[in-house]
C-alpha cells in the first residue's frame, strides 16, 4: 500500500497540484486519477478505522501527508468527493494532537528577531 502510495498516487498527486506545469491532462483529469487511490483507500476504511487494522499502523502514518496535500489542492472539490470514510479518516488525523504539535506555524524569521531553537 505504501509502495502503492509513493510510486502511483504521488505521480498523479504532483500533477494534480501543479497541472500548470503538466500541460498534458486537466487539473481535474489528474484529480480523477489521484481518486483511483482514493478508492482502494475508501474500500480498507470501511472494513477498518484505519488503513489496515483497526489501530494505527505504518501505512496511515505514511499515506496520511500525501492525502492531506491531494485534499488541500482544493478543499472544497475533495469534501464533495464519494469517501466519507477517507474524508473522517484525514480529519482524524487532521486534528489529531501529535500532528497539530509537529505543525506549528512559525512566522519566518527576520534580522533582529528572537532566534528560535527547534526540537530541544
Amino acid at each position: 500500500l505504501i509502495d502503492q502510495n509513493d510510486h502511483e498516487f504521488k505521480h498523479w498527486l504532483d500533477r494534480y497540484k501543479y497541472a500548470d506545469r503538466h500541460l498534458e491532462m486537466t487539473q481535474e483529469q489528474y484529480r480523477q486519477k489521484g481518486e483511483t487511490f482514493l478508492q482502494v483507500l475508501e474500500e480498507l476504511l470501511t472494513q477498518n478505522l484505519y488503513l489496515l487494522a483497526d489501530k494505527v499502523t505504518l501505512a496511515d502514518i505514511a499515506i496520511m501527508p500525501f492525502v492531506r496535500q491531494f485534499a488541500h489542492v482544493d478543499r472544497n472539490a475533495f469534501y464533495e468527493l464519494p469517501y466519507p470514510n477517507v474524508q473522517r479518516w484525514l480529519n482524524h488525523w487532521l486534528a489529531h494532537t501529535l500532528f497539530l504539535q509537529v505543525m506549528t506555524k512559525y512566522q519566518p524569521w527576520a534580522e533582529g528577531d528572537e532566534v528560535v531553537f527547534f526540537g530541544v
